[in-house]
């Protein structure tokens, strides 16, 4: 009774960790390069923006683990937009061969260029990302929640709204990297076209818009192949001649009769303020928010912790919306979790097959909470989540976990049908499967520690993965070899103590003399049977063995003649000749 008490406090244990260690998805990844956002202020030119950029890259350069970069001004990465106030950098990182050292990770490098950019360019807002653990699922690392706006607000009110989950988000330990590149208050150049006098003058709406592209942005020309490559063909005007307002009213465009008109004769500037880019995620206006884990916290606390910053300062006429990688992960719940559940079903089906029985695979099975207990241990000391390698690890433990469970209960069985006691079959079990267990789960627990050591590319997956493993692992052998025979001592107890009375474990009657003959036949035989198929000369107790069976047998002959009035002509047990006398 105390044992099993103190396995349902493991178990209680058991369910305390699931529920309360830090939950992931998918671990951030060191995939040999960086991204960086470049923001300026709203309306800045390209030409700053370059500028920029370029003393962004040579101080990446200057920093070791750093191999080169690609820069680009006038594109923001994470938004996919073109302004002239954004740009975007590609940071490779030196082979993982050169960067064997902890302080050239890339979160480490990442950490050392935020704090050198925060100095070194304080008139721009830059943001450094990892890479996206999968690709195709966003464009950087961290996540992302969209701040819908389903009452049709005023686009200033949901810039307003974002920020403040900005500002809330910074004061937070377990979120770093908040920003929302949403901007709703950019300064443009509104065109005021008099379409009437554009008419009269013979000029067309097209051409006016022909004129504007080709002159202040790249207007597409055609395509042309040259040294085995297909070409663009691009025009736009000098830098010089579109600086400013004045440059753009001595425009000209040519009507229908060949003339040129004065752009300035129907057409009017002013200044005016709008977005930058208007994004609709679910036919909504709406502003995105990126965001990272903070140091320690796993991204399912990282989430967590962000959407109830979110809901904090939302009005009532805006929601929130996850996408990209945290929405997979808040959609596979606990998936994971049946998973685990069903695979453990089924290794009890298959050993309730293999064993004839219903309660005696619950020997093999009961121990699998405790490799989940180490496993969880495991993952905490790491400082680390419960991710889907993590639960990976869970699967191989389930069947690693009822190997060793089943060489101890195999044994035991096997040894309880040859006639021994309950407690002289689990002992004996133990002692002579002692030895294979320690083997077997020592030499896979060795082989997995290269996987919680490992080092380059993809080794926060094999790490998460191989300390799973191998805490549980260790821990299911030590409990294994002491909670295993106690449930197969017990579970054997329940079975012979509430089996029905006339039956005993094989289902035979034990009134029925046939029965009871065959089988104390069988015994004497396979005692009698030695290991090379031989017969050995018979000793005093497998004498006895056969003569209580042929006694049995008499007496239900004797009992059947008193039935049938034919009793006579039946030989007594008293006159019967002995098995070890000659001609028995």
């Amino acid at each position: 009774m105390p044992v099993l008490a103190a396995y349902a406090g493991l178990l209680a244990l058991t369910w305390w960790g699931f529920t309360h260690t830090p939950t992931g998805f998918i671990p951030q990844q060191d995939k040999g390069y960086l991204l960086v956002n470049v923001q300026l202020p709203d309306a800045a030119s390209v030409i700053r923006t370059r500028d920029v950029v370029e003393r962004i890259e040579q101080l990446a350069l200057k920093t070791p683990g750093v191999k080169h970069t690609v820069a680009i001004a006038g594109q923001s990465i994470l938004l996919n937009v073109s302004a002239s106030n954004f740009g975007a950098l590609y940071l490779m990182l030196d082979d993982f061969d050169h960067r064997t050292s902890a302080k050239l990770s890339g979160d480490e490098i990442a950490k050392t260029l935020q704090e050198k950019f925060q100095k070194e360019v304080p008139r721009a807002v830059v943001n450094i990302f990892g890479a996206p653990p999968v690709e195709g699922l966003g464009t950087a690392g961290g996540f992302k929640i969209v701040i819908q706006d389903t009452g049709d607000d005023p686009l200033p009110q949901l810039q307003q709204v974002a920020d403040n989950v900005v500002a809330a988000g910074e004061q937070r330990r377990d979120l770093a990297g908040m920003f929302s590149s949403f901007r709703a208050d950019t300064p443009w150049l509104e065109l005021i076209v008099d379409r009437t006098q554009a008419k009269d003058r013979g000029v067309s709406i097209d051409d006016i818009r022909s004129t504007l592209e080709a002159t202040i942005g790249p207007y597409y020309i055609n395509d042309f192949n040259r040294f085995g490559r297909t070409w663009q063909v691009n025009v736009q005007a000098r830098d010089v001649y579109r600086q400013s307002v004045d440059d753009l009213k001595q425009l000209k465009i040519r009507n229908s009769q060949g003339e040129m008109v004065p752009l300035a004769d129907f057409a009017s500037v002013r200044f005016v303020s709008g977005p930058v880019m208007i994004t609709r995620y679910n036919m909504y206006p709406s502003a995105a928010v990126h965001a990272d884990a903070g140091p320690g916290t796993s991204s399912g606390q990282a989430i967590a912790a962000l959407e109830q910053t979110a809901k904090a300062e939302l009005p009532q006429s805006m929601r929130t919306e996850w996408t990209e990688l945290a929405f997979l992960q808040l959609q596979t719940g606990n998936t994971a979790m049946w998973v685990f559940l069903l695979a453990v079903i089924l290794v009890f089906l298959v050993l309730a097959a293999q064993y004839e029985s219903w309660t005696l695979p619950l020997a093999v099975i009961l121990v699998v909470p405790m490799c989940l207990l180490c496993a969880i241990a495991g993952v905490v000391l790491a400082k680390s989540d419960i991710n889907i390698f993590t639960q990976i690890g869970f699967l191989v433990l389930v069947g690693l976990a009822c190997k060793n469970a089943i060489l101890i209960v195999e044994y035991a069985k096997a040894q309880s049908e040859a006639g021994l006691s309950r407690l002289e079959a689990t002992l004996a079990a133990v002692k002579l499967r002692l030895r294979p267990i320690i083997m077997t789960s020592f030499a896979f627990v060795f082989g997995v520690i290269p996987l919680m050591i490992s080092e380059g590319a993809g080794a926060e997956m094999r790490r998460t993965l191989g300390t799973a493993v191998f805490a549980g692992m260790l821990g299911v052998t030590v409990f294994g070899i002491f909670l295993t025979p106690v449930f197969y001592y017990v579970i054997q107890w329940f079975k012979d103590r509430y089996a029905p009375e006339d039956y005993d474990a094989e289902g035979l009657n034990e009134h029925n003399p046939v029965a009871q003959f065959i089988s104390e036949l069988g015994c004497g035989l396979t005692e009698i049977e030695g290991r090379d198929g031989c017969r050995e000369r018979l000793n005093t107790e497998q004498v006895a063995t056969l003569e209580r069976g042929l006694n049995r047998i008499q007496d239900l002959l004797c009992r059947d003649g008193d039935k049938n009035g034919s009793g006579n002509g039946h030989a007594s047990p008293a006159t019967r000749p002995h098995p070890s006398e000659p001609g028995a």
